[in-house]
């Protein structure tokens, strides 16, 4: 860290003009401050694979037991697995695109410039910029509320009668967000992110024992594996199922992590999905198979919950305490990689490029800026304790398109296949469904919101 002098150093090794099939590439632009400061290209594929597991592989993958109530067996786990494909060859399609646009003399860090120099300009700068940053901001106070949750969750295991509210629990969340956003870059983060990849590891092991445990006592409740509800319900709890699914695959902000890999980029994030991948897989299936073994269609909407029981923990409190240390830090580091694009944004227009990155005329306007937006996700985490039904529908508008549409449109439009290619059928296929998700997904987050509004206060101790 230091100076702005080695990233000027890296702007003029990826700044020569490429000659690729006789087609001499366009010089690139300079780097403005978001991305000299924020989206340092320093990483190696392994930190990529570090910060792409701390994206996707969160706390919201507790829910994949409770999704596979809503479409059992057979549908969860093909849901599961589909999901799972398709996100990997979306997020390689992206990979390509951005390895195709470096070629041609564009290295673009970020999802907005890939929107506007393959769509145009007005794609990235009223489509794809805002809609990045209000999910990642989103994501954010999700982050910060489930971080606040955690914290109750363990201050109620060792003092069961205390009177300490939501909101509280929240702001001491947000504390620790406070510090951690002041890390100066997206690859600064390299070690934390992990820190996280292990933690994921370590809390859905926990889980998965925990579930197969419980499943194998007396305390486990008599499983029923039929999909409860009417036919409407069911319906609409299997668009559900797949909006939590498709969410807990999410990233939109592969680009943003492709931007830390030093050049040459080519090659070097497949074998970061590849790490992710890996993770996923083994805990997505373990968490989801062994939660639903273990409760069935009485899966709650995060599996700790179930660990509690009725009347009192149905396992060792030290056990739960672990698993749920565990659980809140890695939230911690997801919520810092997900405050990475309003730090870029901050950046770009507040900081000078001329200026060393730890100079007083740039500190000063990160440090107000950043404590800033992390003090008003904290507020309002802890004003709407139910964020989570609201956060649903941002993502049906939000991650679908960002992971699941624009990268097959992408694609097609920077490759151009032949329309009798089986790849530009494919794309076009996973980009059509993906878009009537998008309209089904809404309808449903709406209904949810409907049903829980009766329940909604202003600072509830939920």
């Amino acid at each position: 860290m230091g100076t702005v002098a080695p990233n000027l150093m890296e702007v003029s090794a990826t700044a020569s003009v490429h000659k690729e099939n006789g087609v001499v590439a366009n010089p690139p632009k300079e780097l403005d401050a978001g991305a000299l400061f924020v989206l340092k290209s320093r990483g190696s594929w392994l930190h990529c694979g570090y910060h792409l597991t701390t994206s996707i592989a969160a706390p919201a993958l507790l829910s994949l037991p409770f999704a596979l109530t809503l479409l059992g067996w057979v549908g969860g786990l093909i849901c599961l697995a589909l999901a799972g494909l398709v996100t990997f060859y979306s997020y390689n399609l992206l990979s390509l695109v951005l390895e195709h646009q470096e070629k041609l003399g564009h290295r673009q860090l970020r999802f907005r410039d890939m929107a506007r120099d393959i769509l145009g300009p007005g794609w990235g700068k009223y489509f794809v910029g805002p809609l990045q940053f209000w999910i990642c901001y989103g994501a954010v106070i999700a982050c910060t509320l489930l971080g606040g949750q955690s914290l109750k969750f363990i201050y109620l295991l060792s003092n069961p009668d205390g009177k300490m509210k939501l909101y509280q629990f929240i702001t001491m969340f947000g504390g620790v967000t406070l510090f951690l956003a002041q890390m100066p870059s997206f690859h600064s983060l390299r070690h934390i992110n992990l820190v996280s990849l292990i933690l994921c590891l370590a809390f859905s092991a926990c889980v998965t024992a925990g579930s197969i445990y419980l499943g194998h006592s007396n305390k486990a409740p008599v499983r029923d594996y039929t999909v409860k509800g009417s036919a409407k319900d069911r319906n609409f709890g299997i668009f559900n199922a797949i909006s939590i699914i498709a969410t807990t695959y999410a990233s939109g902000i592969i680009p943003e992590i492709q931007g830390t890999l030093a050049p040459p980029v080519k090659g070097k994030m497949f074998k970061g999905l590849c790490v992710c991948y890996s993770v996923i897989v083994t805990t997505y299936f373990s968490v989801a198979i062994s939660g639903y073994w273990a409760f069935g269609n009485q899966a709650m909407g995060t599996v700790l919950s179930n660990f509690m029981g009725d009347e009192k923990p149905l396992l060792p409190t030290w056990f739960l305490l672990m698993t749920n240390v565990f659980t809140l830090l890695q939230v911690s580091a997801v919520t810092v990689v997900y405050l990475q694009p309003t730090n870029e944004v901050f950046e770009k227009k507040f900081a000078d490029p001329k200026m060393p990155q730890f100079s007083i005329r740039n500190v000063v306007p990160r440090l107000i800026l950043r404590s800033l937006s992390v003090v008003v996700a904290t507020t309002f985490a802890a004003m709407l304790p139910f964020f989570g039904d609201i956060m649903a529908l941002f993502g049906a508008f939000g991650c679908i398109p960002l992971d699941f549409i624009l990268p097959m449109i992408f694609y097609n439009v920077s490759f151009k296949p032949s329309k009798q290619s089986l790849i530009f059928w494919v794309n076009t296929l996973i980009a059509g469904v993906s878009f009537l998700l998008v309209g089904v997904g809404a309808v449903a987050s709406v209904r949810q919101i409907v049903l829980d509004a009766k329940t909604y206060r202003l600072f509830a101790n939920m």
